[in-house]
């Protein structure tokens, strides 16, 4: 196999039947030495946490693909932390899609003067453009469709199966006795031309509370790992 990519926490290979490999790695993202998910640079390696988190992307991948939702995934190795996908492209040059079912985050930073911590937003969708030089910048339906990243039926194709995703994430996340205030997923384009969910469904890309109290993202992999066998 030959190397394509090296990220923050994974590095994707190309296999030689087409598909491509992801290997998880120790290294999580944040700034001054404090871990932070959303951040655009590595802070540190906790030994472990690639395949924990390879676990639940498996878990949650697992999941979408017997409830009939298209996606990249074919298997996990969890033993040698790599997850096997099918070839897809990234909309532009990668977009991120965010779920919300209540204000929090950067949506609390962008619209405080009309909401409070907590409101419920009943599962909008947004779309952001990866683009760590511009930090990440909010984008909307008209301006994809401007930008020629997306056709504005791809977007209404990825903000209805975004809501019936979180809703599948945030059942299994009820069960646990935890809430889901918000989901960040990423989508491509297979060979076939099908717009499918890409990338990984981790503890990371989510934000989650146990009876009002934020659960960071390290515990919350724990608890879904530890529930999970």
């Amino acid at each position: 196999m030959r190397k394509v990519y090296e990220g923050k926490t994974k590095d994707v290979f190309v296999l030689d039947n087409g598909n491509y490999r992801l290997i998880f790695k120790d290294d999580v993202t944040g700034e001054n030495g404090v871990f932070d998910p959303g951040a655009n640079s590595v802070a540190f390696s906790i030994e472990g946490i690639g395949k924990a988190n390879l676990m639940v992307s498996a878990m949650f991948f697992e999941i979408l693909n017997n409830a009939g939702i298209e996606t990249h995934y074919i298997s996990a190795d969890i033993e040698n932390g790599t997850m096997d996908v099918k070839p897809a492209k990234p909309f532009g040059k990668g977009l991120e899609i965010i779920c919300r079912y209540k204000a929090t985050g950067s949506f609390l930073r962008r619209y405080g003067a009309y909401v409070k911590e907590g409101d419920n937003l009943n599962a909008y969708v947004e779309a952001t453009l990866k683009d760590d030089q511009r930090g990440d910048p909010l984008v909307t339906a008209e301006g994809l469709e401007t930008l020629g990243i997306m056709t504005a039926s791809q977007f209404e194709e990825i903000k209805a199966s975004t809501r019936k995703i979180t809703d599948l994430i945030s059942d299994l996340l009820k069960k646990k006795g935890l809430e889901l205030y918000d989901v960040k997923l990423e989508f491509g384009i297979d060979n076939d031309g099908n717009v499918i969910l890409i990338d990984e469904i981790s503890s990371g890309n989510m934000r989650v509370y146990k009876e009002g109290k934020f659960v960071d993202p390290i515990e919350l992999t724990k608890i879904l790992i530890s529930e999970n066998n």
